[in-house]
């Protein structure tokens, strides 16, 4: 059972009973204050018989309707004046009944909680049965690429996929690559998150001159050397560690498809943009008008002196 409560997603298991008689073993008055009880924590008769001021004899009959119901349990034993107390507990929170109805298949799942900015974003990567349709790419965490760099924001990944599980599910297949097994295994054509800068992620490195806010890379002698972030439109360029980009655009080797860029100067600045699109998403997509190429600076900061990002500033 799904349950929504003050934008916190909260589940619970339920038990279906599928024999009218059991049912009506637990829904008799004094055997559902005894499941109540049991409910708050795990107790034995004699503790449940003083709690409601009955006889024990009382508690023992109602004990074996509802075991006999498959609703209570034995979680523990122990010894007490000479005797054995058994403890009980209920095996679910939650009873129901099933009727034999067919089972439905579930459309796009979306909370309330989640507004129509965001989902309109990701909309491309979101199939009609809800399912996520696209590749998460990450940089490879062994030396790589011209930078000969090992990715240390792969990690950040697994945060941003917390949270498209809250309005898409899983694919068969696995959803999230490395940018080397994607060059080789030819999927650039799909509908790509990419995740690190170019530095360590090769699809962004590829992608860079299709950026509307490109990361700076000129060639050298000893390989590239990378300058920090370009605004096309301002011409300011942003050289600090915490700042990263967020774009979406169209991916170039497929028009149908498209690409979304979570890229950072350094690690930390591709963890400030994950954070802009998780945590602070309506500021960081306040502008957001559905078109084919969105594009933000972001800056992370450490409100709370910890040493972590933990909040985002958006430049341009």
């Amino acid at each position: 059972m799904f349950h929504v409560e003050e934008n916190m997603q909260k589940v619970k298991e339920i038990l279906m009973v599928k024999e009218p008689q059991k049912l009506r073993m637990i829904l008799n008055k004094l055997t559902w204050k005894i499941l109540l009880l049991l409910c708050e924590k795990e107790m034995y008769p004699l503790e449940i018989a003083k709690k409601l001021e009955i006889h024990e004899q009382k508690v023992y009959y109602h004990i074996r309707k509802l075991v006999k119901a498959g609703a209570i349990k034995v979680v523990r034993e122990e010894e007490r004046k000479g005797a054995t107390a058994k403890y009980y507990k209920p095996v679910s929170h939650a009873f129901g009944i099933e009727l034999p109805n067919e089972y439905k298949t579930l459309k796009r799942f979306s909370l309330q909680s989640i507004e129509a900015k965001i989902q309109k974003f990701f909309e491309e990567f979101i199939s009609e049965d809800g399912v996520f349709e696209g590749k998460i790419v990450v940089g490879s965490p062994i030396p790589h690429g011209p930078f000969k760099t090992s990715a240390r924001d792969g990690h950040y990944a697994s945060h941003l996929t917390f949270f498209l599980g809250q309005f898409t599910s899983l694919p068969e297949e696995f959803a999230i690559k490395l940018d080397v097994d994607v060059k080789a295994e030819k999927e650039e054509k799909n509908n790509l998150i990419l995740v690190g800068g170019p530095g360590t992620n090769l699809l962004t490195q590829e992608l860079n001159e299709h950026l509307p806010i490109k990361f700076n890379m000129k060639p050298s002698r000893e390989g590239f050397l990378f300058g920090g972030l370009v605004s096309r439109k301002t011409f300011r360029t942003y050289n600090a560690d915490t700042v990263g980009l967020i774009a979406k655009i169209v991916n170039p080797w497929n028009t149908d498809k498209r690409i979304i860029v979570l890229a950072g100067n350094k690690a930390v600045g591709t963890k400030a943009c994950v954070l802009a699109l998780t945590n602070f998403w309506k500021k960081t997509l306040k502008e957001y008008d559905g078109k084919a190429t969105f594009a933000k600076v972001i800056q992370g900061f450490d409100l709370d002196g910890d040493g972590k990002v933990d909040s985002i500033e958006i430049l341009e």
